[in-house]
């Protein structure tokens, strides 16, 4: 059968397999090299390969420690499964990436960060141990201070150290469901990342940005500031129950969009249309945490906007000492080549060091582009870009990129592959991104 992440792009032919146990799993082990699955939400090909395994039967919840908000789940439960169950106890996830359809064990692959990066870290920081099936089909369990190489190479690791079967995280305490947002329209890049800077100390930042502005309006954004709500920020009618929220997720996209929908014409007007939007939005005011944390989660199945061909992501983080210029040659490039996105994100990142997590400190931009030939043709600049610039790639967003860029960009990847060669993890674990990418 052929699998495919939600880009859609590309398609590989392969078994599915959905064991319901433990030892079904590990039995699995050996008969092929395989890669595990959660909810099919990385973009690419990380999460499908010859032989690709199923989370969806391990989806229990284990244990929840009330006072230090430890929650023990298996690897199938997805991040809106944990918040519909723990939100209304006054719990969140310490961080969450833009779309709650990710499976626990893939946003431990993946080590996912989200709008807090720059205050509170990524998905990792709160991870405390990972029970993982590995190369002889046994159970480990791995922490930063049992098994710390495992635990480590495996925040990050693509799903390439071992089957993530179980883990304990931390959640965070909250008053309410909703966030004080703050919105700041930026009328060019040098105005959003003075915004950025001047609100550093906001706990969750992003900003929509237009990719197709030129000019002295080249890089003009929304930024979006937030922080949760405590009960006293709330109108007094929503006191008594700060945790019940309108309904968000109702729409759907029900086929796919002919090809010629998006194109250079229709992706500036939805951009200019979008910017005015922003400005006429007030500075301030309360925002539900579904359409603050996950805004497209209120279209099912959005990537069949794209079309049948699908669509690639690209998303750089680029350091500081260089990220200014690398934006302004990657929005030139984008520009120059009319290859629009209208999903357009960036995020400023704190430090933070790791075996192998895509998060430095600096800014990241996340562009998506239809599958054709004008967006096939400019990644291998915007690759360029971004490797001249010190930059580093994401590899759950990652579909097409070249084994050459990734050594460029990120060398940390030719230690895995020596630990996986070692621990004799490469002939049991692989993806087709990793075979793509020579890891």
């Amino acid at each position: 059968m052929q699998l495919s992440g939600w880009g859609r792009y590309p398609r590989v032919d392969g078994q599915l397999d959905a064991p319901r146990d433990a030892k079904a799993l590990a039995a699995l082990i050996g008969t092929a090299p395989l890669i595990a699955r959660g909810m099919g939400r990385a973009y690419g090909d990380s999460a499908v390969g010859k032989t690709t395994v199923s989370m969806r039967h391990f989806n229990r919840m284990i244990a929840f420690d009330g006072e230090n908000g430890q929650l023990v789940a298996e690897a199938g439960v997805t991040l809106g499964e944990i918040v519909d169950s723990f939100l209304p106890r006054g719990w969140f996830l310490s961080v969450t990436p833009g779309t709650q359809f990710v499976s626990l064990g893939g946003a431990i692959a993946a080590d996912v960060h989200g709008k807090n990066h720059h205050s509170e870290g990524s998905f990792g920081r709160y991870v405390d141990w990972i029970d993982l099936i590995g190369a002889e089909g046994q159970i480990t369990r791995c922490s930063r201070t049992d098994n710390a190489d495992l635990f480590h190479w495996t925040l990050g690791g693509m799903g390439l150290t071992g089957i993530v079967l179980r883990a304990a995280i931390r959640l965070k305490r909250v008053e309410s469901g909703w966030i004080r947002q703050t919105t700041i329209p930026a009328r060019n890049l040098d105005e959003a990342l003075d915004a950025f800077e001047d609100t550093y100390s906001a706990t969750y930042s992003m900003a929509w940005i237009d990719c197709l502005a030129t000019g002295d309006t080249m890089g003009r954004s929304i930024v979006m500031n937030g922080e949760h709500a405590g009960r006293a920020d709330l109108p007094s009618d929503r006191r008594a129950h700060p945790f019940d929220m309108p309904r968000h997720g109702r729409r759907r996209v029900p086929f796919d969009f002919p090809g010629f929908v998006l194109n250079p014409l229709s992706v500036r007007l939805f951009n200019a249309a979008y910017y005015q939007k922003g400005l006429r939005t007030p500075s301030t005011g309360l925002v539900g945490w579904g359409p603050f944390f996950y805004p497209l989660d209120a279209i099912r199945d959005w990537n069949r906007i794209y079309g049948r061909k699908g669509f690639m992501q690209f998303q750089a983080v680029l350091p500081m000492e260089s990220h200014a210029e690398g934006l302004r040659a990657v929005l030139a490039a984008i520009a120059r080549t009319r290859a629009g996105s209208f999903l357009a994100v960036l995020k400023r990142f704190g430090a933070q060091d790791s075996r192998l997590s895509f998060p430095m400190e600096g800014y990241t931009l996340a562009l998506d582009f239809p599958v054709n030939r004008r967006s096939l043709a400019l990644m291998p600049e915007l690759d360029r870009i971004t490797a001249d610039h010190g930059g580093r790639f994401y590899l759950a967003k990652d579909s097409r990129m070249s084994a050459e860029t990734l050594r460029r960009t990120d060398p940390r990847w030719a230690a895995f592959a020596q630990f996986r060669h070692e621990s004799g993890l490469a002939s049991r674990f692989a993806s087709a991104q990793s075979e793509r990418l020579g890891v």
